[in-house]
């Protein structure tokens, strides 16, 4: 994660499966504990694959107001249906 006065960015790379959704919830959660005025920006293009809890994370980001940068196809997709939820 970095950040700057105006905004906030995750670079998430690899799998986003298992112990790792664990590290990163801990991690959204205690960096998230605070309101900010500045931007979410959620980097997933050097994601290779999300699970199903993968993607119930993605949605507490999207209800946390994140903004998500993606360029894989699948990925765009999973996105505009999971911030349909």
């Amino acid at each position: 994660m970095t950040e700057n006065a105006s905004e906030q960015r995750w670079v998430l790379q690899g799998r986003l499966t298992g112990a790792f959704l664990e590290e990163l919830t801990a991690n959204w959660h205690s960096n998230r504990g605070t309101p900010s005025t500045r931007e979410l920006v959620v980097d997933l293009n050097e994601v290779t694959y999300i699970d199903k809890d993968g993607e119930r994370v993605l949605v507490m980001m999207i209800k946390d107001g994140a903004r998500f940068v993606a360029t894989g196809v699948y990925t765009r997709h999973l996105l505009e249906s999971l911030q349909r939820i």
